[in-house]
């Protein structure tokens, strides 16, 4: 298979966490990896480094708010064709809703949701003409059951979980599969707002009595990609049997 021909994957949120964890995976599978950041370009571009010499591939990094229109259609400009797309920025409030602003509540959704329409809107196209792949969101179990304390994230989280299965649908008939993973409590940066006695009280609730790997995000990703062609509008839960 030429370079140009190689499979050819984006990931937004791609600097740290699981999006670090999914573009490793990609990578070691032979992806060729477009990688967004919001601000941290100094990281995504050293991880871009590493994974190239590693892996052999070809990595491009963008640096904007995924919720920009004109720069996601400049993004795509310069990918001639996409195999995967995995959905994974995505931004937290903990608070009450009557203490947060509309416009904290606009970021949230924005980021968590809005950018996924923008990146499936322009991804697509590419797909349908190819008769071709994959749509991965990165979703919450607080998606499925919402959380107090976290009604934005829940409400962003839940319209992923909606588009996903509508879209599923819509794409089926071009052989374009779209599934969402909903996952508990995973070992971030997302989680440093809780203090040590908050997450030992947390993992206790957890069955499985810890917290989840990007990792073991990454892996599933990459079952979701190369795996059945008939699973499609799944939201599948990641939470060590959590809820």
């Amino acid at each position: 298979m030429s370079v140009s021909e190689r499979r050819k994957a984006l990931i937004t949120g791609g600097a740290r966490g699981i999006g670090r964890a999914v573009a490793e995976a990609l990578a070691s599978e032979g992806y060729d990896l477009y990688l967004t950041c919001h601000e941290q370009i100094g990281r995504l571009d050293s991880l871009a480094e590493e994974l190239c010499k590693k892996y052999g591939i070809k990595c491009y990094c963008y640096a904007f708010s995924i919720c920009d229109e004109e720069k996601v259609i400049a993004m795509y400009q310069d990918i001639p064709y996409l195999d995967i797309l995995v959905n994974n920025a995505g931004i937290s409030y903990i608070g009450l809703l009557t203490e947060m602003t509309y416009q904290q509540w606009r970021e949230v959704i924005d980021t968590n949701l809005n950018a996924c329409f923008l990146t499936c809107r322009y991804a697509v196209p590419q797909m349908v003409r190819r008769h071709c792949g994959k749509i991965i969101n990165i979703s919450s179990v607080w998606g499925n059951v919402g959380a107090s304390m976290e009604v934005a994230y829940s409400a962003s989280k839940g319209g992923l979980n909606a588009l996903t299965r509508a879209l599923a649908k819509e794409l089926a008939p071009s052989n374009i599969q779209v599934n969402a993973i909903a996952c508990g409590v995973i070992d971030t940066d997302m989680n440093k707002c809780f203090d040590e006695e908050e997450m030992n009280m947390l993992v206790q609730e957890i069955p499985a009595d810890r917290l989840g790997r990007p990792e073991e995000v990454a892996a599933l990703v990459v079952q979701l990609c190369t795996g059945n062609e008939y699973l499609t509008g799944q939201v599948i839960t990641l939470d060590g049997g959590w809820t």
